[in-house]
């Protein structure tokens, strides 16, 4: 081959390549900004660098993992502001107020909440809310274990659909995989209806696989709600007998009232998404059984989080409770990848005198969060902060500021949790309900040890770097 041809070639292959860069990242660009994809900064530069320089492989992997929001433009608006005096006083009043710009649900009544002390509560109260349901009952798990557990509520799911009541369920396109891909046949021929929620195999091309709808709830007749951090499989009720396995520590809750009849609305949603059909209205939600007493004053929201939501919902909650917290902030989660702006605010806390108190497990069930931790750990603990660190593996969910504040649910404390996935935290307000939450991660804090933090080498902090620059993904 001559060298005039080679020369032709290379800069033939230079102006392909230049132009297929270029069409890459205006496609980014452009994607972007029609459907308000902000990012993560360390996210933003990763697929501005990988599109100029491996356009090929680049531009196909951002169509499968490069969506953050799936809001339309027209779903975005400003939602008015609270008026004065509809809400309590201080922290729960900023709150509600920067929850209702961002466009949440005002805060709702509730009765009989419940908060589960352990595993043994809580599946009993799952038991009475699925078996209790007399007209509709709707479920959504991000995992559904192929096991003993995961059998039982299959069963109990069938044995209410063929007694007439209308039985849904909804499992995450990914987390039936890591469940062990349980039998659903058996389910849809009873009669209950089963969605996958973003199919890896069916929404590729939206660019949604990357999205997991991390939320869990179980509502009875729309007035009854279970809901919190575990998932429909044994290690978060009883543990796996089979391994010897002991049950992981969560945290969940069931309540009842109108704060139901607002999850039932997001369920709605989150059914009309998955099925790609238009949302139906609920129906008339059963009045609340007498038993379950006068609604709380204080009320209850509801905080989902995710691409359905215009605002990083909870991100932004968590970041303004730690700038106004007074007193103490105490939070339990199973890993704790922050971003530089909520470790911001959290050692900016500890360091004006508030007691920063981080429940972890000593390892969790994702070594690459355990990995990607402990540069956070450090930077709280010079700060003040103090972290415990439980033996058994952690699963609960839960944030308490002050005696203003408790939130409990689904979301974790790491980007991908506040940035990727969907998610479903509720924010509890009236002082009792939220010393409640307290005492539970008090409980848990008394049999844990407290973290010590040691100097790095060299090459362990560009380990912990490296590992880092891959968590917005964990």
């Amino acid at each position: 081959m001559t060298a005039p041809l080679l020369d032709f070639l290379g800069r033939w292959g230079l102006t392909v390549h230049g132009l297929v860069a270029a069409a890459g990242l205006a496609f980014y660009v452009i994607a972007s900004h029609t459907r308000r994809q902000r990012r993560h900064p360390s996210a933003a530069i990763a697929w501005v660098v990988s599109l100029a320089l491996m356009p090929y492989a680049a531009l196909p992997l951002y169509l499968l993992f490069g969506s953050r929001k799936v809001l339309r433009a027209a779903s975005v608006r400003a939602a008015p502001a609270p008026p004065a005096g509809a809400c309590p006083a201080g922290l729960a009043a900023q709150f509600q107020h920067l929850a209702a710009a961002m466009g949440l649900p005002p805060a709702a009544g509730y009765q009989a909440l419940a908060v589960h002390q352990d595993g043994h509560e809580a599946l009993q109260a799952l038991r009475a809310v699925i078996l209790g349901a007399r007209r509709t009952l709707d479920v959504s798990t991000f995992v559904l274990g192929r096991d003993a557990l995961g059998q039982e509520v299959m069963a109990q799911l069938m044995q209410q659909a063929r007694q007439g009541v209308r039985v849904r369920l909804l499992v995450d396109g990914i987390g039936v995989y890591l469940g062990g891909r349980p039998d659903l046949a058996p389910l849809r021929r009873a009669g209950v209806q089963v969605a996958l929620f973003v199919s890896p195999f069916r929404s590729a091309l939206p660019g949604r696989t990357n999205l997991r709808n991390h939320r869990k709830m179980v509502l009875a007749d729309g007035r009854r709600l279970w809901t919190g951090g575990r998932n429909l499989a044994a290690e978060y009720f009883t543990g796996d007998p089979a391994r010897a396995a002991p049950p992981w520590t969560d945290l969940s809750v069931d309540v009842c009232g109108d704060l139901a009849a607002q999850a039932q609305q997001r369920y709605e949603q989150d059914w009309a998404f998955a099925t790609q059909r238009p949302r139906r209205a609920p129906a008339p939600a059963l009045a609340p059984a007498s038993a379950a007493g006068p609604a709380c004053a204080a009320g209850a929201q509801l905080v989902a989080s995710g691409p359905d939501q215009a605002e990083d919902t909870l991100y932004a909650l968590l970041i303004a409770s730690c700038f106004s917290a007074q007193r103490r902030i105490l939070l339990a989660t199973p890993y704790f990848v922050p971003d530089a702006t909520l470790l911001m605010a959290l050692t900016l806390a500890a360091r004006r005198g508030v007691a920063v108190e981080l429940l972890l497990p000593r390892r969790s069930n994702h070594l690459l969060a355990d990995l990607a931790r402990p540069a956070a750990l450090r930077e709280l603990a010079a700060a003040g902060a103090r972290v415990w660190l439980l033996g058994p593996m952690l699963h609960a969910k839960a944030v308490v500021v002050d005696d203003a504040l408790a939130l409990a649910g689904s979301a974790n404390l790491d980007e991908r949790s506040l940035f990727l996935n969907y998610e479903l935290m509720v924010a509890f307000f009236a002082p009792a309900d939220v010393a409640r939450f307290a005492a539970w991660i008090d409980a848990q804090r008394a049999a844990a040890r407290p973290y010590r933090a040691r100097r790095p080498g060299v090459l362990r902090e560009l380990f912990e770097g490296m590992i880092r620059w891959l968590a917005f993904q964990l």
